[in-house]
């Protein structure tokens, strides 16, 4: 962003359970900084205000840049929102390889380097835009809904586990029990579903996009939600190529000179959660959909891999999805036929 060019200060702050480390770099003045310890908490906020401006650092010559640390962080991204402070949040594996090889670090020195980073790479850093609180909410109910469903899927694991030595143990109560639990958290994840769905229908944009994104066959409440919240309901992403490499699904070739040439694939460096939702929804569309299923069946006849198929048609769904959202008209199969 231009505007980030004529800032003078850049604030560091690493993030901490507890405290926060801050560090100041003056662009006159590069490798000196200001240090300032302070409480993670709104009080310890105004602490590192008020120390700002006691270094004569006026609020809107600074630019804040720090990584993005969940939910340790929220508060503070809230408070300087409200303070209409510019800041940046970045990601940590994006600072660590941008400052190149290191020996030791502690807090201080993490502060300085976030600091430093965000000296070196104003003109290409973007606002952090703090989401809707329907959008946070959201994320927190898709959040939950994760840990109910893997508790259940441990519980129907477990029941497998108790069901065969039943016949020698004889303890009927332990798999009734496990039984009642499993539909115990089933009811939870409707719940937790049915919450979803109230939330997204009481914003209309949301629920606009919400309803266009479903049009997709393979594209359901959870995947559809998920794409909602890491969008920032499809305002975070202009494009499909580069939401499939937030996701991890975006191929990528690996050859240097006439020695190396590895064959194309796809970045460890994702998003797993929507990676292995877009995944099951791959597999969904390619026995649904007539174009996909066509798709799938001549990629394996040409020689690919089922998983490397799966991952072309998760691209599609990705580019479909952004497609409806874009032009803002439900998604239409369209049947080729051969007149030949």
């Amino acid at each position: 962003m231009d505007k980030f060019n004529n800032k003078t200060y850049f604030v560091g702050i690493d993030i901490s359970k507890d405290h926060l480390d801050v560090s100041v770099l003056q662009k006159e003045t590069v490798k000196k900084f200001e240090d300032k310890k302070v409480a993670n908490t709104v009080e310890g906020y105004e602490k590192m205000v008020e120390w700002l401006e006691q270094k004569k650092i006026p609020l809107d010559d600074c630019l804040f840049c720090m990584e993005h640390t969940g939910v340790y962080g929220l508060v503070l991204f809230a408070w300087l929102s409200c303070m209409q402070a510019d800041f940046v949040v970045e990601p940590g594996l994006r600072i660590k390889k941008s400052i190149g090889m290191v020996r030791g670090k502690n807090d201080t020195i993490d502060a300085r380097r976030i600091a430093e980073y965000a000296y070196i790479h104003r003109s290409k850093l973007e606002p952090f835009c703090m989401p809707a609180t329907v959008l946070l909410q959201m994320k927190e109910l898709l959040t939950y809904r994760t840990f109910l469903v893997k508790t259940k899927i441990s519980l129907k694991n477990t029941l497998k586990s108790h069901e065969k030595y039943q016949p020698i143990c004889q303890l009927n109560f332990i798999i009734e029990d496990i039984k009642r639990q499993i539909a115990e958290y089933e009811d939870r994840i409707a719940n937790m579903e049915k919450q979803i769905k109230e939330l997204i229908f009481s914003n209309e944009e949301i629920a606009r996009n919400f309803k266009l994104a479903c049009s997709v066959k393979g594209i359901g409440l959870v995947i559809a939600s998920f794409m909602i919240v890491t969008t920032n309901n499809f305002t975070s992403f202009q494009q499909a190529r580069k939401y499939a490499c937030y996701c991890g699904i975006a191929p990528f070739e690996h050859s240097s000179g006439s020695s190396i040439k590895s064959r194309t694939k796809v970045s460890h460096l994702a998003n797993k959660r929507i990676k292995s939702l877009l995944a099951n929804a791959a597999s969904i569309a390619s026995c649904h959909d007539p174009e996909l299923r066509a798709y799938y069946h001549r990629k394996l006849m040409e020689g690919k891999t089922k998983l490397q198929v799966l991952n072309a048609i998760s691209n599609k769904l990705v580019s479909r999805v952004f497609a409806v959202v874009n032009r803002q008209t439900p998604y239409v199969n369209i049947y080729t036929y051969n007149f030949a």
